[in-house]
């Protein structure tokens, strides 16, 4: 085992913590025990992942607060109609109550259609494919549905050469199984995920030599997910959470990360 592998095991063990969670918009997954609540509150909470995380985790609570206790029954249950007067004048930035109406339209439908968010993500996945972006370009044409041409800033397509960070980010949440991330969904596997490539991330990747590129779009993101499989093939997100604590919380200090990551055991 190499250095880097090794404190970045280090760094994991350390980090890759419950109570680390705070803040982040993960956190609202944990209120749920039925995999249809955990799945549809993380793709909302995952789509706000933008902005000041103050504000973010005021929007989130703002859309599950009508929802109640089980999200799936208050979609499954409520048309469109209810919809419009729960989230009247809602604002997340430049998210509106029309956005947030087409998003909660679109994955009342999929789950008419399918069942569950993750049947309908499996029916959009090929295992030939080496990463989910393919499979995302399917997802998102689905779930937008109701928004001009199936395109939004909520879930945007990889088509477009865009990173998709929160959509990775929401793929992580669900495809993985360990401390901080829920493995709600089963039978896919973690070595076809990309990192989700916030600021942060690119930051860190940068420092670490993983990439050169300019700018952080898809062709950057598979770059860095690339090198971190050289490091676990079979998981090569399983980092990102612990690493990006040091971007999010106040409490830890970007010179204490490249410290632990180039000590010597």
């Amino acid at each position: 085992m190499n250095i880097l592998k090794k404190n970045m095991e280090y760094i994991y063990s350390k980090y890759n913590k419950y109570n680390l969670i705070h803040p982040d918009p993960l956190e609202f997954l944990y209120n749920y025990k039925d995999n249809r609540d955990i799945e549809i509150v993380g793709l909302i909470a995952s789509a706000l992942a933008y902005g000041r995380v103050a504000q973010i985790l005021k929007s989130i609570d703002k859309i599950l607060s009508p929802m109640g206790a089980s999200p799936y029954s208050y979609i499954v249950k409520n048309n469109l109609q209810q919809f419009e007067k729960d989230f009247e004048n809602f604002k997340h930035r430049f998210t509106t109550e029309e956005d947030i109406i087409n998003l909660l339209h679109g994955i009342k439908d999929a789950i008419n259609k399918y069942d569950s968010i993750q049947s309908c993500f499996i029916s959009c996945y090929t295992k030939n494919d080496k990463t989910y972006a393919p499979a995302l370009e399917i997802f998102t044409n689905i779930l937008n549905k109701y928004f001009a041409n199936k395109t939004s800033y909520l879930l945007p397509s990889p088509k477009n050469g865009s990173a998709c960070k929160r959509l990775m980010l929401y793929l992580r949440w669900m495809i993985r199984d360990d401390h901080v991330d829920t493995g709600c969904w089963k039978n896919l596997p973690a070595n076809k995920l990309i990192i989700p490539l916030d600021t942060h991330m690119y930051f860190i990747s940068k420092s670490l030599n993983f990439t050169t590129r300019k700018s952080a779009n898809m062709k950057t993101a598979i770059e860095i997910t690339d090198e971190f499989k050289k490091i676990d093939k079979n998981d090569p997100v399983k980092y990102d959470f612990s690493l990006t604590r040091f971007g999010i919380r106040d409490d830890f200090e970007y010179h204490h990360l490249f410290t632990e990551l180039t000590q010597k055991f």
